[in-house]
């Protein structure tokens, strides 16, 4: 179960890039609900928000560390499938932004609304809501378990 959530979300992520690219990426920008929410292309040589700009070495290790620990953790620690599914959210947006930052040396962000501060992407999505979901998992897991 958890290969396919990884699958599922890689796969969303880079065919959602791939159309970013090709249709997005000519025109720059495209709105959805003016001065609201856009898609615009972008080109993310850094992390979130824009930080650490050209460290992509730096960002492929950390990845690369950080995934190979959600592996293992998915497939060592003995845990309920609702974790085991954040874990896996996390992973395939990690390795969806990977495959951008190996592939071309950025990573491709598009969803863009103006009432927030930076343009992300899917894979960013995946990451966030994984994270939090795993944080509410943790914090009001039973005792029992």
């Amino acid at each position: 179960m958890e290969i396919i959530i990884v699958f599922i979300s890689i796969l969303i992520d880079q065919i959602s890039k791939y159309f970013v690219v090709r249709y997005l990426k000519p025109i720059g920008t495209f709105p959805i609900i003016d001065n609201v929410f856009n898609f615009t292309y972008v080109e993310n040589k850094g992390a979130a928000f824009g930080i650490l700009q050209n460290k992509t070495v730096f960002f492929i290790i950390i990845t690369v560390i950080v995934g190979t620990i959600l592996v293992y953790s998915i497939i060592n620690i003995p845990s309920s499938t609702f974790y085991k599914f954040t874990l896996s959210m996390i992973l395939g947006g990690a390795i969806g932004n990977l495959i951008d930052r190996v592939r071309l040396g950025y990573v491709v962000d598009f969803i863009d609304f103006r009432f927030f501060p930076a343009v992300f992407n899917l894979a960013d999505s995946m990451i966030v809501v994984g994270a939090i979901l795993l944080c509410y998992t943790l914090i009001f897991k039973k005792e029992s378990q």
